[in-house]
């Protein structure tokens, strides 16, 4: 099946810490199909935004690192305002995600039965799973989160999402770091926003596992939820 190109009214955030080796490459490929990027520079010292903004990316810098949370944020407050903007997606900077499978979550939120799209590497046939010790924690962290496991989320920590602007509008990320997918399903539940999955391929290559965060990260997660008190139950 071909996909549908441009998509004058979806705006896709990308953030993006010392991601020069991949980053011209991973716009570059997400412009193919989708007009609007915002890559969000979080206080990368590589050369990243330069490389961003060549590729055809909107720039937004953070002058120090924040984290993922933050720059997410960053980046889907600078899309929702740009005029026509409707539909919005966050889509990993270090090569893991597929654009035919945001694509096809684009086409699934289009149904407008949903307000939110998350991929899961853990939905059957089409999906991917994660080496053997990295599923371990992701699904537990999943099992972990009573919102989640009310919601039918499989894979919380999936950062492929697509929603709408009432969800673009309502989004309020205040975990910088990592834990911010948890704060995500907390929003979605506490703002009854309807959700879906959609499975999804992820590239576990070389590089983005030379990138990839330290297997007791997922405990830092939880852990940092608790603290926070913003872990979801």
């Amino acid at each position: 099946m071909g996909i549908e190109q441009h998509h004058p009214d979806v705006w896709i955030v990308i953030p993006a810490f010392n991601e020069a080796a991949v980053i011209g490459e991973v716009i570059a490929d997400v412009r193919t199909v989708f007009d609007h990027v915002v890559c969000v520079d979080d206080g990368s010292t590589d050369g990243t935004g330069e490389i961003a903004l060549r590729a055809g990316a909107h720039l937004v810098r953070h002058p120090v690192n924040l984290g993922q949370g933050a720059a997410i944020q960053t980046g889907v407050e600078y899309a929702r305002k740009q005029p026509g903007a409707r539909l919005f997606a966050t889509f990993d900077a270090d090569g893991q995600h597929r654009v035919k499978d945001l694509a096809a979550m684009v086409d699934r939120l289009g149904a407008g039965d949903v307000d939110v799209v998350i991929g899961t590497r853990f939905g059957g046939r089409e999906g991917s799973r994660p080496p053997l010790l990295k599923r371990v924690v992701l699904q537990t962290a999943a099992r972990l989160s009573r919102r989640g496991r009310r919601l039918g989320l499989t894979d919380t920590n999936n950062g492929l999402r697509v929603f709408n602007k009432k969800v673009a509008d309502g989004l309020d990320i205040t975990m910088n770091g990592m834990s911010h997918a948890n704060e995500f399903v907390m929003l979605i539940d506490e703002n009854h926003w309807r959700v879906a999955e959609q499975p999804v391929e992820v590239l576990y290559t070389d590089y983005s596992k030379s990138k990839g965060q330290p297997l007791l990260n997922g405990v830092n997660i939880i852990f940092d939820g608790f603290l926070r008190g913003r872990l979801p139950r």
